[in-house]
């Protein structure tokens, strides 16, 4: 398999492993609040990734550790926590629609942060974006009055860590081993997650019961499957094309977040499903090469 070929293998099985983390997500929260499912995912999957990366450490070069720390709390620490606690409050389907901002806000940190020109597609673009993401939430906060939807904006602030994630991965860490980043990262997250585990309350109040035991299996699917294998595909994604057609994953991860929704009684209306597509035009005039 050519490099072409394993860059669109990559492409298709993390979308429809991101795209199935928002229902694991919503089912997981059934048994734990957002604070102590987040630190529980991180927990975990650093567990699962220092059993089987821990040799790939000695990788990493003195200068490259500081970076690590950045991707670390920038494209995952932060960014679990803002989604479990938007996925509390408003659909699934929802919060895969905004991560779909991703590569517009990468887009965006490149013109704000570092300077960027950008042409007139790609204004039309942002305008379409914000026009799209402002649909989808006024007419899911209209559609469910008994749901909070200024926690759609968790998600979009998310989209900004990813953005600033994949930019440094490809910048300052493109030479790394993937496995090594990723270990690297939740190793640095373990302590933080497992203090935030405790004051969570989560040792003296897990009990063991069924409704627990279900969620903390959703939990270690989504420590394995959706964080710890993901984020090295993920990385390695970057490594070998651009960031650009990395974060393109958010295309397509909606498509199976809503069809996981859907199963679960979640509705979408045609004009939210329209705002999404208006969103997705955007991030692509946006992502257009001059």
């Amino acid at each position: 398999m050519n490099q072409q070929q394993r860059k669109w293998v990559f492409l298709i099985i993390l979308s429809l492993v991101w795209g199935s983390s928002y229902i694991l997500i919503k089912k997981a929260l059934v048994g734990f609040e957002p604070i102590t499912l987040s630190a529980l995912r991180i927990t975990t999957s650093a567990v699962l990734l220092l059993i089987f990366g821990f040799s790939s450490l000695k990788k990493i070069q003195k200068h490259q550790w500081k970076y690590i720390f950045y991707t670390a709390f920038l494209g995952t620490f932060f960014p679990v926590f803002l989604f479990s606690f938007a996925v509390k409050e408003i659909d699934s389907s929802i919060a895969s629609i905004l991560n779909s901002l991703t590569p517009f806000n990468t887009f965006f940190l490149g013109v704000v942060v570092f300077g960027f020109g950008f042409n007139k597609k790609q204004f039309i673009g942002i305008l379409l974006g914000l026009i799209g993401t402002s649909i989808l939430i006024l007419k899911g906060a209209n559609m469910n009055p008994n749901q909070n939807y200024w926690f759609a904006l968790l998600p979009i602030i998310a989209t900004f860590g990813y953005a600033m994630n994949v930019n440094m991965v490809k910048k300052h860490l493109a030479d790394l081993d993937a496995l090594a980043i990723i270990t690297g990262n939740f190793l640095m997250m373990l302590p933080p997650a497992i203090v935030v585990l405790y004051f969570s309350g989560f040792f003296s109040s897990f009990s063991g019961n069924e409704i627990q035991i279900q969620s903390m299996m959703y939990v270690v699917i989504l420590a394995l499957f959706g964080t710890g294998i993901a984020k090295v595909l993920y990385t390695k994604l970057v490594q070998i094309s651009t960031p650009v057609f990395a974060s393109s994953v958010t295309y397509l991860m909606p498509l199976v977040a809503i069809f996981w929704g859907s199963l679960d009684g979640e509705k979408l209306s045609f004009l939210q499903l329209l705002s999404g597509l208006i969103i997705m035009l955007g991030v692509y005039l946006v992502n257009k090469a001059k």
